[in-house]
C-alpha cells in the first residue's frame, strides 16, 4: 500500500503499474478504506460537482462577502477574458474561475477545501476550466483529483498545508502543486512529468507569506488563488514541454517546510505583518472591527 510520504513513491508505483498516478491512488484508497473503487470514484465526482457549482455561484457580479472586502471581481475578470485578455481567453477564464471560488468561500459559500479553504480556487480554476472548455472528459477530470489529492497528502506529510504553520506557500503553494500535477495528467503527461510540474509550481511559490488583512481570508488571499492557478498552468505547460525540474519534487517540499519554519510569526496568518500591517491594511481592519483596544 502507498504511504504518501513522497512524490517519488507515487511516480514509482504508477510506473510499475503501467498507468497514471490517479489509477494507483484510486486502487490503493479502495484497499485502505475498504470501499469499492467505483464508490470512491462517485464520491470524488460529487466533489467535482461542488467545485463546478462554486464556480458558477462565484461568478455572480452582485455577490459580496460579509466584510465587503471582496466579491464581484471574478465577474469582471470573466468579462475581460471574453476579449482575449493578455494571455488569451482560456487563461483569463481559468483565473476568473479561481477568483470565483475563492470569493464564494469568502461569502460563506460551499466549496471544496483543496487542500484548504484559503486556497480553494486554484484546483477548480485549473481542472474545471479544462473540463468546461472541452479540453478533457469528465472521467479524466475526476481522476485527476485523485492525483491532486495524493500530492496534497504528501505535502501534508512532509511539510504542512497550514498557512499558520508554513505561510501561504503551504496553502496556495500546495494547491498550485496539486493543480499542476492534475493538469499535467489530464493532458497526457507521464507520472514523472506530473512530479516535475509539482516541483516547478512549488519553486515558484516558495517563500510566499500568509498575511491576511484584518485576519480574514480575503485580501490578498482571493487574488493569490488566481495567481496560484496561473502558476499551476505554467508549471504544467513546462512539464508537458519536456522541461524537467532540476530539484526533485520531494526536495522542493522539504525546502518549503524549512522556509516555513524560518518565517517569523508575523508572516504566518497572524495578520501582524506583510500586507496586513500596511497603513491601508490597518485602516481596513479598523473599518471592520474597530480600533485596537
Amino acid at each position: 500500500m502507498l504511504e504518501y510520504k513522497s512524490i517519488e513513491e507515487l511516480v514509482s508505483a504508477a510506473v510499475a503499474a503501467g498507468g497514471a498516478i490517479s489509477d494507483v491512488v484510486l486502487a490503493d484508497q479502495a484497499v485502505q478504506l475498504e470501499r469499492d473503487a467505483a464508490e470512491l470514484y462517485e464520491a470524488m465526482s460529487a466533489r467535482l460537482e461542488v467545485m463546478e457549482a462554486s464556480v458558477k455561484a462565484g461568478l455572480d457580479p452582485a455577490m459580496r462577502s460579509t466584510s465587503g472586502l471582496t466579491g464581484g471581481d471574478a465577474a469582471k475578470q470573466w468579462s475581460h477574458a471574453g476579449d482575449g485578455g493578455v494571455c488569451g481567453a482560456f487563461f483569463g477564464r481559468a483565473i476568473a474561475r479561481a477568483l470565483a471560488v475563492s470569493e464564494y468561500n469568502a461569502a460563506m459559500g460551499r466549496i471544496v477545501a483543496a487542500p484548504t479553504a484559503g486556497s480553494c480556487g486554484i484546483l477548480p480554476g485549473a481542472v474545471v476550466s479544462l473540463l468546461e472548455e472541452g479540453r478533457c472528459t469528465r472521467r479524466a477530470a475526476v481522476m485527476s483529483l485523485f492525483t491532486a489529492g495524493a500530492v496534497g497528502m504528501v505535502i501534508a506529510e512532509k511539510a504542512t498545508i497550514a498557512g499558520a504553520e508554513g505561510g501561504c506557500q503551504a496553502e496556495c503553494g500546495a494547491a498550485a502543486a496539486m493543480a499542476a500535477a492534475a493538469v499535467t495528467e489530464i493532458l497526457g503527461g507521464t507520472p514523472q512529468m506530473c512530479a516535475d510540474a509539482c516541483a516547478i509550481a512549488i519553486k515558484n511559490q516558495l517563500g510566499l507569506v500568509c498575511d491576511p488583512v484584518a485576519g480574514l481570508v480575503e485580501v490578498p488571499c482571493v487574488k493569490r488563488n488566481a495567481a496560484g492557478t496561473a502558476v499551476a498552468l505554467a508549471a504544467a505547460d513546462m512539464a508537458l514541454a519536456g522541461i524537467a525540474s532540476r530539484i526533485p519534487a520531494d526536495e522542493c517540499i522539504d525546502a518549503m517546510r524549512d522556509v516555513g519554519e524560518s518565517m517569523p510569526c508575523s508572516l504566518r496568518e497572524t495578520a501582524k505583518g506583510g500586507l496586513a500591517a500596511t497603513p491601508t491594511g490597518e485602516r481596513l481592519r479598523e473599518e471592520i472591527f474597530g480600533k485596537r483596544q
